[in-house]
């Protein structure tokens, strides 16, 4: 997925927003999925407009620009939904740290595993805890009459409750005896 793709997706759930808006709005969705920065939003946006994807649709102090979809944006978001298939494995330093966990005597192995326990614990309840607030408050319905977000969410907490259960298989597994 790309950052483009993730933009254009806030824009058509939220509707016109500043890049700031955007970088929020991406803080408190997106990014369970998908790390960028300021640093990349901002440029990725120019680009955009560039490409006539969005426009600017007003601009305020400081150079505060309103940025909007364009029938090309949308086109292009569509396109990529329908059309496009999932590439190259997924990154996850988990699976990365679960590959080379066997480099480890047992002891320190366990304490790995007991660390990923408690950073899976403490993702899987700021997850849950986000499904809760959206589910309490507002929150943009696409076409499905699914609130915006919700696939995704759904998607993570239950991934993360297999990692969690993964972690706690791996530890019995070392603590039993050969």
């Amino acid at each position: 997925m790309s950052l483009r793709i993730a933009l254009l997706g806030l824009l058509t759930a939220y509707g016109s927003a500043s890049g700031y808006d955007l970088t929020k709005a991406f803080e408190k969705s997106v990014a369970h999925v998908w790390q960028a920065g300021h640093s990349q939003i901002y440029p990725e946006l120019a680009k955009m407009t560039a490409d006539g994807l969005v426009t600017v649709e007003a601009e305020g102090a400081r150079g505060r620009k309103i940025y909007s979809l364009t029938s090309e944006g949308r086109a292009e978001l569509r396109a990529w939904l329908v059309g496009h298939d999932p590439t190259g494995p997924a990154r996850s330093e988990v699976a990365l740290q679960a590959f080379l966990l066997p480099l480890l005597d047992t002891g320190e192995a366990l304490e790995v595993l007991e660390r990923l326990k408690v950073h899976v614990e403490r993702k899987l309840a700021e997850l849950e805890a986000l499904w809760a607030a959206k589910h309490a408050s507002p929150v943009p319905e696409g076409t499905s009459g699914v609130k915006f977000g919700n696939f995704a969410l759904d998607l993570g907490i239950r991934q993360t409750r297999t990692t969690l259960q993964w972690a706690n298989d791996a530890i019995a597994r070392l603590e039993r005896p050969a």
